[in-house]
């Protein structure tokens, strides 16, 4: 199967599953197909597949992925020993965990080609992380509390993990609960990526553009949450920044080309 064979397969089975859906044509080009298929899977419930769909599901993500380009870990300079700052898209990069800024329920978003990273992470792992963090969940018995964090294989991403945290979503004031739980978050990651052997972690910027986070005091947080972790416990653990807007990039490349200090401004 090629790439359009593949896709029009996972369409016509996700269509399949939905009944009301039973009347909806395939879109004839590849960029409208792309978004039917991902919005399907997007508000697909927790559930695995056949063994054939599960297949042509994975061999369509790595595809997929292989062709947006991955970004080898190794390929980083770091900024300061052991920290890196990368711009790009998190789901093309190879290391041993990234983090996803989730939600409380831990499902993943189940908005139809939603911007967030939420998405995009679920979306191109595949069917098999919705199910992993639904497991995760009934054992719980209630939903992910701000500022703890989940592990999962990563699944169909080049990364070997991962971490699902929940960031504080912000009001009309920013709280000191808030920066609190901003920083467990990072924390909780940490601890959990040690525990599993973790060598290397991209954090994306969590709580900004949906939960409001303003992303200056957000970059400080993390940065300083950071550095004070490797501190504390002498870990190794190499911290990638990763950002997607040029306005998060100058922001952490300012705080990290400073001499190591991060002025208590939060």
């Amino acid at each position: 199967m090629n790439q359009q064979e593949r896709r029009t397969y996972l369409i016509q089975e996700l269509l399949k599953e939905n009944p009301e859906y039973s009347g909806m044509k395939i879109p004839e080009t590849s960029g409208e197909q792309k978004q039917l298929l991902r919005g399907l899977m997007n508000i697909r419930m927790p559930g695995l597949a056949g063994e054939e769909f599960s297949k042509i599901q994975d061999e369509y993500l790595q595809e997929e992925i292989r062709r947006k380009g991955i970004t080898e870990k190794d390929s980083l300079l770091p900024v300061s020993e052991e920290i890196y700052l990368w711009q790009g898209d998190i789901t093309t990069l190879r290391c041993d965990a990234i983090v996803n800024a989730a939600n409380s329920q831990m499902l993943g978003c189940f908005c139809p080609n939603h911007g967030c990273i939420d998405n995009a992470i679920h979306t191109f792992s595949g069917i098999q992380l919705r199910e992993a963090c639904a497991k995760l969940m009934e054992e719980q018995g209630h939903e992910e509390e701000t500022g703890k964090a989940k592990i999962t294989p990563a699944f169909n991403l080049p990364c070997n993990y991962v971490l699902h945290t929940v960031g504080p979503i912000v009001g009309r004031k920013l709280t000191e609960k808030d920066k609190d739980l901003l920083a467990s978050c990072y924390r909780s990651c940490l601890e959990l990526a040690e525990k599993h052997g973790v060598k290397s972690i991209a954090f994306c910027c969590i709580s900004t553009g949906e939960f409001h986070f303003p992303n200056d005091k957000a970059a400080e947080i993390a940065v300083r949450t950071v550095k004070e972790y490797k501190r504390q416990t002498g870990s190794r653990i190499e911290v990638i920044f990763n950002v997607f807007k040029d306005l998060d990039k100058e922001i952490y490349r300012k705080l990290l080309s400073a001499d190591g200090k991060i002025a208590d401004r939060t």
